[in-house]
C-alpha cells in the first residue's frame, strides 16, 4: 500500500458542460451509462496501490458528497475523506487550485509523506500513478507533470509545456492563444493534464507563496506555480503520460486521456464508449473503474403484442431498463430507462431514468436524468424546428434536455421548477433561458426533477 496522500481536486463548476452542471459539479457528472466522472481518478488511485485519499468539493457538491460517502469511503478499503471549502484560512471559499490546497495543509501535515499527489477529478483516463510516483522519485524532482501531446489547435484550452531533451520542464504557457508546438511537430503541442506529483515540502512552500506573497495572483496551479517554479530553476519535469502501462491491457494499446469539458466532447466520449472498438477498455477485470452498485434487475428486451422485436445496434444498456418492440442505433443508455414500442432513437445518450415514448424519433439527443419524451415525439430531423423548441442545442447539433424535462407531441416543452429556477439563475445558462422566455412552460406541483421517469412508474404497454 503507498502512503503518499493525494488531493483530488473535485470543487471545479464546469461551467461549459451547462446545462448538465448547473445542478452538479463537474466531476458528478454521469458517465458512460452507470458512473460518474470522479469515479475514474478514484479507481485509478485504488488500482494503483493508493489508500489515504482527500477530495476537496466546493461548488454544487450534495450529489457528489453522496456519490461517494455511499459507495466509495467504506467500500473501497480507501481512507477517503471528503473536504467541502471550510474557510479555515479566512470567509473566502476556494479562490483557486492552489487555495484549495493552502487551505487544506493541515491534512498534509498529518500525514508526513515524502510525496503528495494533486490530480483533478474531472478528466476521464487510466493512469497507473505509482509509474509516475517512480519517475518523480528517480529524478529527485520537486514536481512531475503529467503530460500528454494534443493537436495545436486545441492546445489553448491547456497549460503548454515545453522541455529540454530530458523532459525537464523549460516552459510553460497557461491556455495561450498562440501555443508553442513541440519542437519538429508543428501541429502537435505537449499539454498538462493538471495532474501533479509534489515533494511536500516544496508543494506546501509554493501553496503559502501564491496564497501570501505572490502578486496579482490566481491562486492557480498552471497560472502561477508551476511558470514560478520553472522561473526558479527548480527541478521540474514532464512524464509522459504515452509511457504509462496499464494492467490487462494489450502491450501496445493506445493511452486515453479525455478533458470532457464541453458538451460536445462529453457526447463524442460518450459514443466511444458504445462504439464497436472503444478506445477507453471497461471490461479489463485487472483495471476495474468502480462505481455504485445498484440494486436494479438485469436490462430486459420485450415484444410487445404482435409488433416486432426489438431492435439494437452498436448499443449499451444499463441495468434496469426496458426495451420494448423500440429500435436503438449507436445509443448509451442508462439506468431504469423505458423505452416504448415503435420508436427509433439514433445516436443519441439517454441518462438514467428517462422514458421513450411510442412512435417517438430522436437523433442525436443528450438526455439528462428523468426525462420524459412523450408519443411520437420527433426530434433531430428538422434543425430549424429544433432551435425554434429546444434551448440547448451545441454546436454540432446536439440537443441537450435538462434533468426531468417533458417533451410533448406539440407545444412547448415542460421544465421542472426547481430546474427552471436553476437554469435562470446559472451565469451559464441564464441568458439562453431569458432569450426562450414564453416558449417553455414550468411543472409547478406535479413532478421534480428528481422523480424517474422510467419503469419503476410504468406498466409494459404503449407510453
Amino acid at each position: 500500500m503507498n502512503n503518499t496522500p493525494v488531493m483530488i481536486l473535485a470543487g471545479g463548476k464546469g461551467s461549459r458542460l451547462g446545462p448538465l452542471t448547473t445542478h452538479r459539479a463537474k466531476p458528478g457528472v454521469p458517465f458512460g451509462g452507470r458512473y460518474r466522472i470522479i469515479d475514474f481518478v478514484l479507481s485509478n488511485f485504488l488500482n494503483s496501490g493508493y489508500r489515504r485519499i482527500f477530495v476537496l468539493t466546493q461548488y454544487m457538491a450534495h450529489s457528489l458528497i453522496r456519490h461517494m460517502t455511499r459507495n466509495w469511503s467504506a467500500a473501497s478499503g480507501m481512507f477517503l475523506e471528503v473536504t467541502p471549502a471550510q474557510m479555515r484560512t479566512g470567509s473566502y471559499w476556494y479562490r483557486g487550485t492552489a487555495d484549495a490546497v493552502f487551505q487544506n495543509l493541515n491534512l498534509l501535515a498529518e500525514a508526513e509523506a515524502e510525496n503528495v499527489a494533486v490530480f483533478g477529478g474531472d478528466h476521464i483516463y487510466k493512469f497507473d500513478v505509482a509509474q509516475m510516483e517512480a519517475y518523480h522519485n528517480d529524478l529527485r524532482a520537486d514536481l512531475t507533470v503529467a503530460a500528454f501531446p494534443v493537436a495545436r489547435a486545441e492546445a489553448n484550452r491547456f497549460g503548454v509545456i515545453q522541455v529540454d531533451e530530458n523532459w525537464r520542464i523549460i516552459g510553460f504557457q497557461e491556455k495561450p492563444d498562440n501555443p508553442t508546438p513541440i519542437p519538429g511537430q508543428p501541429e502537435t503541442c505537449l499539454v498538462s493534464m493538471g495532474n501533479y506529483i509534489f515533494r511536500s515540502e516544496v508543494l506546501e512552500q509554493q501553496a503559502r507563496w501564491v496564497v501570501k506573497d505572490c502578486t496579482d495572483t490566481s491562486y492557480d496551479f498552471g497560472r502561477d506555480i508551476v511558470p514560478h517554479l520553472v522561473e526558479q530553476g527548480a527541478a521540474i519535469y514532464a512524464y509522459d503520460f504515452r509511457t504509462n502501462k496499464i494492467r490487462g491491457e494489450p502491450v501496445d494499446a493506445a493511452p486515453y486521456w479525455q478533458d470532457v469539458g464541453t458538451i460536445d466532447s462529453y457526447f463524442l466520449a460518450n459514443m466511444d464508449i458504445r462504439s464497436q472498438m472503444p478506445a477507453l477498455n471497461l471490461y479489463n477485470h485487472h483495471w476495474r473503474i468502480r462505481t455504485a452498485q445498484r440494486h436494479y434487475p438485469p436490462a430486459r428486451f420485450v415484444r410487445y403484442g404482435t409488433l416486432g422485436h426489438a431492435e439494437v445496434f452498436d448499443t449499451l444498456i444499463c441495468e434496469g431498463s426496458i426495451v420494448s418492440s423500440a429500435v436503438l442505433r449507436r445509443v448509451l443508455l442508462g439506468y431504469d430507462c423505458f423505452v416504448h414500442a415503435e420508436s427509433v432513437t439514433h445516436d443519441s445518450l439517454l441518462l438514467s431514468g428517462c422514458n421513450i415514448g411510442t412512435g417517438a424519433r430522436l437523433t442525436k439527443v443528450l438526455l439528462d436524468k428523468n426525462c420524459n419524451v412523450e408519443k411520437g415525439v420527433v426530434i433531430g430531423e428538422d434543425a430549424a424546428a429544433d432551435r425554434e423548441r429546444f434551448p440547448f442545442i451545441t454546436e454540432s447539433g446536439v440537443v441537450v434536455l435538462p434533468k426531468g424535462t417533458v417533451v410533448p407531441a406539440k407545444g412547448p416543452i415542460r421544465l421542472t421548477q426547481d430546474m427552471a429556477e436553476l437554469l435562470l439563475n446559472d451565469p451559464g445558462t441564464g441568458d439562453t433561458m431569458r432569450a426562450f422566455e414564453g416558449r417553455y412552460e414550468i411543472l409547478l406541483r406535479d413532478r421534480h426533477s428528481h422523480m424517474s421517469a422510467g419503469p419503476r412508474y410504468r406498466k409494459f404497454g404503449p407510453g
